[in-house]
């Protein structure tokens, strides 16, 4: 068994792993000046975002489609639509979603897409 000391320290860095994993992932809105379904994300969706369970595990990240990539960051494949919701973990892409649905069908496709590609919980269900 092992002493109380090196338990606690143990129990600690297991905290600070999960931790550290349960906010890696973040979600990149890629957009461009002049689309439409760009501009009613962002009204329709926007300001609770944040304030989400969903927004809390993934904070925002809005990128031009002409930028490309954050530095650091690589996407799949290539972003050929806007937006395009990609949802990345430690700089890599694990998830997308292309075009914006309205916001009754976004919050569905986006909690899925977190259930089923990381670690959230989604409290409410």
């Amino acid at each position: 068994m092992l002493p109380l000391l090196s338990r606690v320290a143990l129990g600690l860095g297991l905290a600070a792993a999960l931790a550290s994993s349960a906010l890696a992932a973040e979600l990149i809105m890629v957009e461009q000046k002049g689309c439409h379904y760009c501009e009613a994300w962002m009204d329709e969706i926007a300001p609770a975002y944040p304030n989400t369970a969903e927004g809390k595990f993934a904070p925002l990240l809005r990128r031009d489609l002409h930028d490309g990539a954050p530095e650091g960051a690589a996407y799949a494949r290539r972003v050929n639509f806007t937006p395009t919701f990609i949802l990345m973990d430690e700089g890599q892409e694990i998830g997308r979603i292309e075009g914006y649905p309205g916001e009754d069908f976004f919050w569905p496709l986006f909690n899925q897409l977190l259930k089923d590609k990381t670690a959230f919980v989604d409290e409410r269900s």
